[in-house]
């Protein structure tokens, strides 16, 4: 499936401007956190011993993961319920008001179309009110989309390494970097650091971008 055009069509992307081009879960937003309470609240608990989702999610004393389907109907409830309720990830808000000053800020996420509305209540509340592009599979398309328009140099960060290597794929002049907000996440996280950084703390990754958008 495209991304909205419409998305696309209404960001503000400067010809003269660094861009930046940026995930929320688990990059902005600590969703496992949330998905996980949200779940416990309806009778289920996530275990994360995998870097997936749905393979994390178990009825307490069962020892096979919920099945796929169930799983699936907790991501879309949680989208229509809960997704008020996330934790931002620790330094993102502010990282992103400073690389705002010199820079245009385009949030790229793959939440589904009825979570729209409360994705957005989410972001303003928390500080990202920037341009939202609801996307679909892979990202690169849209990162190319996006990055086209400015002659000044653009970064995309994601936790997910197949959206990295999309963007690798469909727009390689565009910096990558992998972040992780979830620190049981982390070490389970595939990664390829030849060609994507990673850098899972937004002070450090504010300072990285800083060098790639403004040398």
């Amino acid at each position: 499936m495209e991304p909205c055009p419409s998305d696309l069509q209404a960001c503000t992307v400067r010809p003269d401007t660094p861009l930046v081009i940026v995930d929320v879960d688990e990059v902005l937003a600590r969703f496992m956190h949330g998905f996980g309470t949200f779940i416990g609240r309806h009778g289920f608990e996530l275990r994360v011993d995998r870097f997936a989702l749905f393979q994390n999610i178990y009825r307490p004393g069962e020892t096979e993961h919920l099945d796929l389907i169930a799983g699936r109907a907790l991501f879309d409830d949680f989208f229509r319920d809960g997704a008020d309720d996330l934790l931002p990830a620790e330094g993102a808000a502010d990282a992103l008001a400073d690389l705002s000053a010199r820079a245009d800020v385009v949030i790229l996420t793959n939440a589904p179309e009825h979570g729209r509305q409360s994705r957005i209540r989410w972001l303003k509340t928390h500080g990202f009110d920037y341009p939202l592009v609801i996307n679909s599979g892979p990202k690169g398309p849209s990162a190319a989309h996006l990055s086209e328009r400015t002659a000044s140099p653009s970064v995309f960060i994601d936790d997910l390494l197949p959206q990295l290597n999309s963007v690798a794929d469909s727009a390689p002049w565009v910096s990558r970097f992998q972040m992780v907000a979830d620190e049981r996440l982390r070490p389970l996280a595939p990664s390829d650091p030849e060609r994507h950084a990673r850098i899972d703390l937004w002070p450090d990754l504010k300072a990285a971008i800083e060098r790639k958008l403004f040398p």
